[in-house]
């Protein structure tokens, strides 16, 4: 992969702020161009492409100029393999894609050029597997080498590690230890649940009383260690308060031997622990980083994101700031020992999980090149800190949020609020902030939300039959950003681009008795005393469109190095069913987006991403990265989810979308099969 830019950074950031961009743009076209345009490969590695996680490829054999010529080089079919979600970003390693499919998490190896399956690997069934409430969910897989040989290493939905030879897919020699259940390798496995610390069963896992844990993201490969995070059941899908916390595991990358747990209820004696009122630390859990993990391979450091507590909405059972939940903790990769971390939402009861990966950038801020990393969240801000020290680079100041009065709620009387970047979506939801396209709709959005309670970010969630009379609150944003649509950077610029969509969640809070009908197989013993209701009315406007201001999607550009927005865009166009409202007719209402969550991918020269227009026909747009404005668009087959990957195999550089069950690879004229159809 091409790295001239990381010698080129001291020269540019000479420069003085505003003409960075464009220095920086000069000097990569100057330096790196013909490289590039020599180069016959250029990998995306992991999830993200780097461990820097910026989703950005310095491949440029795809311009503004000859964008409109992409066309389908092949697609990959994974319906055999039960493919729904879509959810894996493929990654390009040695000459070949490596990928996971359906439910049971198939390790897939595909051929570049012609999207034809290489082989296959699936985990033996276990009840551990049918129970995971995220097994379509896989996003990736983790890669490293072993005296020299490729290795694939993947977490499945019945929380066992496996690596892989990327070669022919056989299970690693001499890695892990045998699993005592029929069809599971003698070799190649490593049981997680066994290094967690609770008695389990092999084949059945953990007993619901005490908790579940499952996987969705692929571990992370750093200095010879296999960093393993977890996911557990959605918060807003949980009645009783006992589960396991979501600790952090490190594993020898040759060997699979176990080397450090991350406790994320801190122990007694152990830092955070006084965060723990009631001694709830015993009981409660969760707190996993179900979203991908980053490092930096220099430091030694890996950065994990982590969300709450168990139970989304209500946290009267865990009074106090509850460490380390939403939170992100930078680990000695080696020892698993924490080096610093920051607490973005104590005691987090809204649902504001950290869904993204951190990502990396060197920039060049008010002390000098600083090597930062920054944390978009759902609550439509980013946290920027030194990636070494943890101190951040802009304050971030606890502001006075409001009480709950829900009965025996207890939240925080203040939230960290980052001075820069501003927020890059909704901040709340007002009457101020309701559409207000004419008198009339401005009229009906008021009425649509008269029987709920607006307020801020953190608007504390309300129960059913509350003193104010209200149906509940309304929560917004409700996930600006959130897995569906991670953020991209460009690492020679330091601009970090922010995809984000706009809305509201309003679940009233329910007995846990009732919450507790809703379930089949409930994790936990004790009910809680509240939980998110299912259902119940949500306030819409009578008109069919969203009840506040546009744009109801966006793409926003921030220079991490001022930590200024340079530019924000609506993604895609305005749907016919808005701008062909007869109540609309006559009035300019610009482009509203569409609403939807956009994949993107940032290159050399573009930021591209993929919406609908009007009558929602996919595309792939392309955007100048210093400006936002279009540059080009082409139709694809349909539109992409979840992330984008950019690669070059053989002097072809390829787009890969992440199109539902398939996979659909889109390059310029010549880089497809010469004959037959992939599948």
């Amino acid at each position: 992969m091409i790295r001239i830019y990381q010698f080129l950074r001291p020269l540019f950031h000479q420069f003085p702020a505003p003409k960075t961009a464009l220095v920086s743009a000069l000097l990569l076209a100057a330096f790196v161009a013909p490289a590039a345009l020599a180069q016959d490969t250029v990998e995306w590695t992991t999830l993200g492409n780097d461990f820097a996680h910026t989703r950005y490829s310095p491949a440029e054999q795809i311009t503004a100029e000859n964008f409109s010529q992409l066309e389908v080089a092949w697609e990959w079919d994974g319906s055999s393999f039960q493919a729904q979600s879509g959810r894996s970003t493929p990654s390009y390693i040695n000459g070949r894609l490596f990928t996971v499919a359906g439910a049971r998490r198939h390790v897939i190896a595909i051929d570049p050029k012609s999207g034809e399956t290489i082989w296959s690997y699936r985990e033996p069934t276990t009840e551990r597997y049918q129970y995971s409430m995220r097994a379509d969910y896989g996003k990736g897989v983790g890669y490293g080498q072993v005296d020299g040989k490729d290795i694939i290493y993947i977490i499945s939905p019945g929380f066992f590690l496996t690596a892989l030879d990327a070669e022919t897919g056989a299970p690693l020699e001499g890695f892990g230890k045998p699993v005592p259940i029929e069809g599971f390798p003698d070799t190649g496995v490593v049981d997680l649940l066994a290094d967690l610390g609770h008695p389990y069963d092999p084949y059945k896992g953990l007993p619901l009383e005490r908790g579940y844990i499952t996987s969705s993201s692929p571990p992370i490969v750093v200095n010879g260690v296999v960093v393993v995070g977890n996911s557990a059941e959605q918060g807003y899908n949980q009645s009783r308060i006992e589960n396991v916390p979501g600790d952090i595991l490190g594993y020898d990358a040759k060997t699979g031997e176990f080397l450090w747990k991350f406790n994320v209820l801190p122990q007694p004696c152990e830092y955070g622990h006084e965060t723990w009122e009631n001694d709830a630390w015993k009981t409660t859990g969760d707190i996993s980083s179900w979203a991908p993990i980053s490092a930096d391979k220099e430091l030694g450091l890996v950065y994990i994101p982590t969300n709450g507590v168990t139970i989304d909405y209500y946290g009267g059972h865990h009074p106090g700031d509850n460490l380390y939940g939403t939170s992100l903790i930078a680990l000695d990769v080696k020892t698993g020992e924490r080096a610093w971390h920051f607490q973005m939402v104590h005691h987090d009861i809204w649902n504001f999980d950290t869904p993204t990966a951190p990502i990396l950038l060197d920039v060049m801020t008010d002390q000098g090149l600083t090597p930062i990393v920054a944390q978009p969240t759902k609550q439509g801000m980013v946290y920027t800190f030194n990636r070494k020290t943890g101190e951040p680079i802009w304050p971030i100041e606890e502001v006075p949020v409001p009480a709950s009065i829900v009965p025996g709620e207890k939240l925080a009387t203040t939230q960290p609020i980052p001075t820069k970047p501003a927020p890059f979506d909704m901040q709340g939801l007002s009457v101020d902030t309701l559409v207000d396209f004419t008198p009339e709709i401005r009229a009906q959005a008021i009425a649509a939300v008269a029987d709920f309670q607006l307020g801020p970010v953190f608007n504390p969630p309300l129960h059913r039959d509350n003193p104010l009379g209200k149906v509940a609150s309304m929560i917004c944003p409700s996930g600006a950003v959130n897995i569906t649509h991670p953020s991209v950077a460009d690492p020679v610029t330091g601009i970090l681009y922010v995809t984000s969509r706009s809305g509201c969640s309003s679940r009233p809070l329910v007995t846990g008795e009732e919450a507790d009908t809703y379930y089949d197989a409930p994790t936990g013993v004790t009910l809680s005393r509240y939980a998110a209701g299912r259902g119940g009315p949500t306030p819409r406007h009578p008109l069919g469109i969203p009840l506040w201001k546009p744009p109801y999607s966006r793409i926003t550009a921030i220079d991490m190095n001022t930590g200024e927005h340079l530019w924000m865009i609506p993604t895609g166009e305005t749907p016919d069913r808005i701008a062909n409202l007869p109540e609309l007719q006559g009035v300019d209402i610009g482009n509203t987006g569409t609403g939807n969550a956009v994949a993107m991918v940032a290159t050399a020269n573009l930021l591209i991403y993929s919406d609908v227009t009007g009558d929602g026909t996919p595309q792939l747009f392309a955007i100048d990265k210093a400006t936002g404005e279009e540059v080009g668009r082409v139709e694809v087959p349909t539109a992409s989810r979840y992330g984008m990957s950019s690669w070059v195999h053989e002097g072809h550089q390829y787009i890969i979308l992440q199109t539902g069950s398939t996979l659909t690879a889109m390059a310029l004229p010549g880089a497809g099969p010469e004959q037959g159809r992939a599948h």
